[in-house]
């Protein structure tokens, strides 16, 4: 097993786990992204995002490149979402200006049984890159790795790509939830076991994105959504030689739920900024801390409302005391118009503004 550094910030991984931090930690949803020059470059000399992706040397320089920028508490793994359906033989291919396709996808009943977990060692260059990663990271900050939600992969499994009404994968639900039951399930039990590989490999916190959790029904978000993403929390390992692994469950468009969410076994629960974060805190009181969750188009506003903002979101949140955690982020991905310079911005303010409030 490879040996690492020892941890010399770890305010990432205290918030999370509910303990005394000096200031509010941060990293940002894509932080690694087309929002940076040095990652523009490194994409093109990839030859193309998958390129950039299954390239541990590409994955490891593009993971870093916002840490060399920016003073952010915590790396996140530069992979995507649909490695894990790639991995299942859907063949996975990216349209220009398109975004994600999938040449087989999910239709009928024959290919919905055919599916299985994939084997481990299909995606064996994420965890090369994890390794790689936390090796140079050198002790520097956590890593985060993370999943798409059973359902959410489910989406593009059977859309075939993104949606925007979501009409075919609805349709199986409703009409055939026994295949979509399936799929989930076989989903759920390759997520946890991408997730224990990726802590394997040197993961320090793990999160699971429900991008598209918000657009199910209430009722039908937990019995398509919440319940497989429980089923992967009973199956993560949530310690690795006798340290914590925190894992954080963020539903788009989940503010809702909040409370179901919490109670599913994660230590932290990621907002979009539809959610009040003081009326966040005080439904979940001290069961979990909560990740968020400003506006990312704030980032195109001038300095001193970003600053505003800011000041504004961790107030709200108020001083946290032992047995709360909140670690700031972006309510979602960062834009790739976002300008560089706003992010100095947003990250100093949230490091000052997190330490004048503690006083």
């Amino acid at each position: 097993m490879p040996q690492f550094a020892p941890l010399k910030n770890d305010t990432f991984l205290r918030a999370l786990l509910r303990q005394p931090t000096d200031y509010t930690p941060m990293w940002l949803m894509r932080q690694a992204g087309r929002y940076l020059p040095e990652y523009r470059a490194t994409r093109a000399r990839a030859g193309s995002f998958l390129g950039l992706a299954k390239n541990p040397d590409y994955a490891t320089e593009v993971t870093l490149q916002p840490l060399e920028r920016y003073p952010l508490d915590a790396a996140i793994l530069f992979s995507d979402i649909l490695t894990v359906p790639d991995a299942m033989g859907l063949g996975l291919f990216f349209a220009d200006g398109e975004g994600p396709k999938f040449e087989r996808p999910l239709r009928d009943e024959k290919a919905v049984m055919a599916l299985q977990a994939p084997e481990l060692g299909s995606l064996q260059y994420v965890f090369d890159a994890v390794t790689q990663i936390r090796t140079e990271l050198n002790g520097r900050v956590p890593l985060i790795g993370f999943s798409g939600s059973p359902w959410t992969l489910a989406c593009y499994m059977v859309e075939g790509g993104g949606s925007d009404d979501f009409r075919t994968v609805k349709t199986m639900l409703y009409d055939r939830p026994d295949l979509m039951h399936h799929i989930l399930k076989t989903n759920a039990a390759a997520v946890a076991a991408y997730l224990n590989a990726q802590i394997d490999a040197g993961a320090q916190a793990v999160m699971i994105f429900d991008t598209w959790g918000g657009a199910l029904a209430d009722g039908i978000y937990q019995e398509f959504s919440l319940q497989y993403m429980a089923d992967v929390m009973r199956q993560l390992k949530r310690e690795k030689d006798g340290v914590t692994i925190p894992a954080i469950v963020f539903t788009k468009g989940g503010g809702l739920w909040l409370e179901q969410i919490a109670a599913i076994g994660t230590d932290a629960v990621g907002l979009d900024w539809t959610v009040n974060l003081a009326d966040a805190r005080r439904r979940v009181g001290d069961k979990v801390a909560l990740q968020g969750n400003l506006d990312p188009n704030v980032l195109f506003a001038g300095h001193a409302q970003i600053q505003a903002e800011v000041r504004k979101l961790l107030t709200s949140f108020g001083k946290p005391t032992a047995g709360n955690g909140h670690v700031f982020n972006l309510g979602h991905g960062i834009s790739q118009f976002t300008p560089p310079d706003a992010v100095t911005v947003l990250v100093e303010a949230v490091h000052g503004i997190s330490r004048e409030l503690r006083q």
